[in-house]
Order: C-alpha cells, then sequence, then structure tokens
C-alpha cells in the first residue's frame, strides 16, 4: 500500500515506452494502449482516496529511499490533504483526455499518447515530491511532454505558442532552482554541516529577512509564471488558444494548479516571514487578476480564447485564498483548484466538440445549437454553470471559503480585508457576466447558420467522455464533506506551523546568519499574539486577542467616567468580586466582536451609552408623569 505512489510514477512511463515502440502506421493501437494503461493508472490510484486517512494532517503513504546520499538527496514521496485530490484529479483527466482525443488526433496519434502520459508521469511527481531535488526534476519534466503537445498538435501558430511557454517557464525554475541550493547550503551551515535537500529538514531552517525575502520572491517568480499570476501570464491566452483540446484540458485542469500549490506547499512554509509580509501584494495582484481577466473574457470573440482568460480570472481567487493563509482561505483554495479543473476542462471539451464539428472556434458562426444537440446542450450548460458559481455546484464551494476565509481570518498577513474581499466579489459577478454570454450566443437565438442545422449531438464516446465532468460538478457542489474533511486538518496544520516558524523569524530578525527553528521555538509560546504584536493592530490575530489589547490600552489610560446608568451595574460587579475575595477589576471585559468586526472607537463607545443613559432617563421622567397625572386623576 505505501508502494502505491511508486506505482503511479511508473505505470504511465511504462506505457509510454510500450506505445513508442509500436509502428507510426498503427496510430489506433497506440491509443487504445496507451489508453489502457491511462486506465490502469487511474484504477491504481483510488485506494488513495479510499485508504486515506481523514483527520490525519500529516503525510501518508509515504516512501522514502536513498538517491544521492553524500548530498542528502532522496526519493522522497508522499501525499497529504493539499495534494491528495489534485493527484486524482489528474489520474482521472489522463484518460479522459486519450479517449476525447480518438477521432480530434488524426496524425501521430501515438507519439500524442506518449506524450500523456510522460506528462502525467511529471505532474503527479511534482504532486508528491518531498525532496526539493525530485521535485525540480519533475517540475522540469513536464515542460518537455506539454510543449511538444502544444507545438506538434496545435493550431496555427503552435510553435509561437510553445517555444513562449517554454521560455516563461524556464526563466521562473531558473530562479527557484538557485533558491533551493542556497536554502540547502544554509540548512548545512545551520545544522553542523548536514546536506540536506529533504523538504522536512529544509522547512527548519530559519533564515534571515534578507535571505528569506530573496528565496521567496525566486519561488513566487516560478510558481506566479505557472499559475499564472497577473502579470505574467500573457503566455496562457496563447497556449490555450494554440493547444489541442486534450493539451489545453490538462493544461487548465492540471497544470496551473502546479503553481498554485507550490506557492501552498514551498513558499510560504520555506520563507514565512517575507510570505506574510509579501502577501498583500500577491492578493493585489489576485484581485486585479480576478477582474481583467473576467473582463477581458466578456469582450473576446473566441470561445476557446473566452475560456482561456476565464482560467486568469480563477486562478486569482485561488491565490488570493492562499494569500490569506488561514484554514477556510486554504481549504477554499485547494477546493477550488478542483473546481477549476473539472469546469474548466469540462468547457474546454465543449468547445473542442464544436470544432472538430465546424473548424471554428468564432462565437459569431454559432447560434441556437440547443435545437439540433440538446445532450451537448445539457452537458455544456452544467459546465458553465458550475464555472460560473452557481449554488448547489462545485464552483460556488471554493470561493466561498476563500472570501469567507479572507474576510475572517486573512488579518495576519493582509491589510484592508475588506476592500480586496469587496473587488473579488465583482469577478464573480463579472463570471457569470461573460459565461452567460458564451452560452447564449452559442446554444440560444435563431439557427441562422445553414451549417449548424444538422451537427450531429454527442456520440456514446463523447457522452462517457462528458459524464465524470458533470457527475463531479454535481456531487462536489451538493456534499464536498467527504472531500474538505481530508483538506482541513492539512490546512489547519499548515497555518500553525507557518505561524510558528513566522514568529521564530521575527525572533531571529537581528540574526546575521540562519538558524535552526528548534533554537527558536521557545520563544514562541503564542506565535499569533507575537505576530500581531510585530505587524500593529491592523493585523489582529483573533478577535479574542484583539479585545485583549483593547482592554490592556483602557487600563494604561485613565479611567472615563462612568454614564449614569451604570451605577448598579457597577454595584453587582463590586457585589460579586467581593464575594469571591477577588479586587474589583478596574477594566470591564468586554465580549469580544465577531471575526472580522472593526472595533468601537472609545469616544464612539462614549458617546453610545451617554446616548442610552438619555433614552433612559426620558423614559423614567415620562413613567413619573404619568404616575403623577394618574394620581392627580384619583379623589
Amino acid at each position: 500500500m505505501t508502494d502505491v505512489l511508486t506505482m503511479l510514477l511508473l505505470v504511465p512511463m511504462l506505457g509510454a515506452l510500450v506505445v513508442a515502440t509500436l509502428p507510426q502506421s498503427e496510430s489506433r493501437l497506440a491509443q487504445g494502449v496507451g489508453l489502457a494503461f491511462a486506465a490502469l493508472e487511474f484504477l491504481i490510484s483510488i485506494p488513495l482516496g479510499t485508504g486515506f486517512v481523514a483527520g490525519e494532517a500529516g503525510m501518508q503513504f509515504e516512501t522514502k529511499l536513498p538517491w544521492i546520499r553524500d548530498l542528502g538527496i532522496y526519493y522522497h514521496v508522499g501525499v497529504d490533504g493539499f495534494s491528495l485530490w489534485i493527484v486524482l484529479l489528474t489520474t482521472l483527466l489522463t484518460p479522459l483526455c486519450i479517449l476525447g482525443a480518438w477521432k480530434s488526433i488524426e496524425k501521430r496519434g501515438g507519439e500524442f499518447v506518449a506524450a500523456m502520459l510522460v506528462l502525467e508521469t511529471g505532474m503527479i511527481g511534482a504532486l508528491v515530491a518531498l525532496d526539493m531535488i525530485l521535485f525540480f526534476v519533475f517540475w522540469e519534466l513536464m515542460l518537455v511532454p506539454m510543449a511538444l503537445i502544444i507545438g506538434i498538435w496545435g493550431s496555427e501558430q503552435r510553435v509561437a505558442a510553445a517555444i513562449k511557454f517554454f521560455l516563461y517557464t524556464m526563466i521562473g525554475s531558473a530562479l527557484m532552482l538557485a533558491a533551493i541550493i542556497y536554502l540547502a547550503v544554509q540548512h548545512h551551515n545551520a545544522s553542523g554541516g548536514v546536506w540536506s535537500f529533504d523538504y522536512v529538514d529544509l522547512s527548519q531552517v530559519v533564515l534571515t529577512p534578507q535571505e528569506q525575502l530573496w528565496c521567496f520572491w525566486a519561488f513566487v517568480a516560478s510558481f506566479a509564471i505557472k499559475v499564472p499570476l497577473f502579470p505574467v501570464h500573457t503566455w496562457l491566452p496563447d497556449a490555450h488558444t494554440q493547444a489541442p483540446t486534450p493539451g489545453s484540458v490538462i493544461l487548465a485542469g492540471v497544470l496551473l494548479k502546479l503553481g498554485t500549490y507550490g506557492l501552498l506547499r514551498f513558499a510560504y512554509p520555506l520563507f514565512p516571514l517575507a510570505a506574510g509580509e509579501g502577501s498583500q501584494l500577491l492578493a493585489i495582484l489576485a484581485v486585479v487578476g480576478i477582474v481583467y481577466g473576467a473582463m477581458v473574457a466578456w469582450v473576446q470573440s473566441d470561445a476557446k480564447r473566452l475560456v482561456a482568460y476565464s482560467s486568469v480570472s480563477h486562478m486569482g481567487f485561488i491565490v488570493l485564498g492562499i494569500a490569506s493563509f488561514s484554514t477556510q482561505g486554504l481549504t477554499g483554495a485547494t477546493y477550488q483548484s478542483l473546481a477549476h479543473g473539472l469546469t474548466t476542462g469540462a468547457l474546454f471539451m465543449s468547445i473542442g466538440v464544436l470544432y472538430e464539428r465546424r473548424h471554428t472556434r468564432a462565437m459569431s458562426e454559432f447560434g441556437g445549437l440547443a435545437k439540433p444537440m440538446p445532450i451537448f446542450a445539457a452537458m455544456f450548460m452544467v459546465a458553465m454553470l458550475g464555472s460560473a458559481g452557481v449554488p448547489g455546484l462545485v464552483g460556488f464551494v471554493g470561493e466561498f471559503l476563500i472570501m469567507v476565509g479572507t474576510f475572517t481570518h486573512g488579518g495576519l498577513t493582509l491589510f484592508a480585508v475588506p476592500i480586496l474581499v469587496m473587488v473579488a466579489a465583482t469577478g464573480v459577478i463579472l463570471g457569470v457576466v461573460y459565461l452567460l454570454h458564451l452560452f447564449q450566443k452559442v446554444m440560444f437565438g435563431p439557427l441562422s447558420n445553414p451549417k449548424n442545422v444538422d451537427l450531429p449531438d454527442l456520440n456514446l464516446r463523447e457522452v462517457l467522455v462528458f459524464l465524470p465532468f458533470v457527475g463531479l460538478i454535481a456531487l462536489m457542489g451538493l456534499y464536498p464533506r467527504p472531500f474538505t474533511a481530508r483538506i482541513d486538518p492539512t490546512a489547519q496544520a499548515a497555518v500553525a506551523q507557518f505561524n510558528l516558524k513566522r514568529c521564530a523569524s521575527i525572533f531571529n530578525a537581528n540574526g546575521d546568519s540562519a538558524r535552526m527553528l528548534a533554537e527558536l521555538v521557545d520563544k514562541c509560546p503564542d506565535p499569533e499574539a507575537r505576530i500581531a504584536a510585530t505587524y500593529g493592530d491592523e493585523r489582529p490575530a483573533t478577535a479574542a486577542k484583539d479585545a485583549a489589547a483593547r482592554a490592556a490600552k483602557a487600563a494604561a489610560a485613565p479611567a472615563p467616567a462612568a454614564a449614569p446608568g451604570d451605577a448598579k451595574l457597577d454595584a453587582k460587579v463590586d457585589a460579586k468580586a467581593e464575594g469571591k475575595g477577588a479586587p474589583r477589576p478596574d477594566v470591564k471585559i468586554e465580549p469580544a466582536p465577531r471575526p472580522g468586526a472593526v472595533p468601537m472607537d472609545p469616544a464612539t463607545l462614549e458617546r453610545r451609552k451617554a446616548e442610552a443613559a438619555a433614552r433612559r432617563d426620558a423614559a423614567k421622567a415620562a413613567d413619573t408623569k404619568a404616575a403623577d397625572a394618574k394620581a392627580g386623576g384619583n379623589p
């Protein structure tokens, strides 16, 4: 059972080798063999979901074997709540893409299937690798087959799009590799000469603020390009538009998630001080990307390009959830990764169906297709509504968790949280606008183009491709608990570890060299309080600590005059304190506000007390006057 991850890495590579040895003339045979290996891969991955223990935050299905022992490089793999479902999504999408491309990939079908299987190995390897060198190997392995899929089987401008994709990603990867090596050197120095590239070991190194700054942004450069985060997103629309349909599905469904997964798994935990200070910029770029991607998608005339820009918008939500680094935000970001993979994958499959039949993606060429293609219209509608975030479908759950988590618990990393969330929420509205625009232009209206009158509806193969997408979009929207129950514990542990190491980094802020976390952990009995104290009142850790801070501030200031109506309350407090043998507290403890509430300033509080007292006095005077009038009227 512990070797299931190793099998998941070996089976698609073995399948790629078998397919590559088949004659080029046997394209259909190669596709069939590749589909069989991809289906076997999915079956092997099922025990990950059934055997994963819900409620455990740590790694499961771990395997650790020596690779380059002298440098501390190991074959170390494992999954937790962050990586589990994306691995399963990868093993599901790969056979669906091969089956969906059965007719659309007419030339060199064997090479295409081999490239898809190698790509699957790279994606799964990057998701399960727990050694930084092993992760980098799989990270780079993904580039070659994806570039080939775009450059060989894409549309007219495929070569330019493939080169752009490759160059963008390679530049970011070079920066990340430099940061990995630097971090390993610092671990060697801080640990007394022990070499290690293991993620668990490197996460115990506390770099100085300047070192964290450079390393964090080196990692972010690599992962932000892969997301892609505004403004390094320009390769994505070209790659999506030029790639064949299976390439677009895998690119949107899994490859983009490797960028957000890298931020979540490596950039934030390894460099928490720089991450906490850089989250505001990442959140702003994410919100800009949400609105920008939605507005640009709205004006597109090419259906595939519209869906491509929608990815820029939806990925912005995931980055916003990570930037908040709250439990709900991280759970929502992981869940939204799954939601985006399913909904956008189904949308790209839908555009591919149209392109196979009409060889055009221009929305002006369609209209009224719901009449000749009712089954296709129903599948397309579910994918569109799921992407729009309609309640009851998968897109709603992730976006809701992200915005709630950011709004209520994003204060440790973000300023102006309500503004960020409100602007991000406009992206949901704009998403409904451009997706309904797409659906209306393609499916409704008069069937005016004679070329569309006799378009065939989905055949059995295509229905089998769409059913898993549609079923999961509905199931995960109606019943998300089995998924979130396996993500939440990992998110809680990640937030706690992030705050602990960030607190330790604060105590090493004046140091001139890296130190190990164990040397500093005793200084952080309450990490959130230390973080809140360091970064000011605008980043309160929790409502309770915020109330305590206000109570301490009030104790240090002169006590305000009591309102007239408070005399009885003060007497009760005195009596209660005397009954317990305790002195009367000088400061009354007020109930903590709800998370995200804005604390009331002292002047407003006193004004409201005075107004309440005035109302009580007026009511008392009215009662006295009424009593006197009644007494005066009696004989």
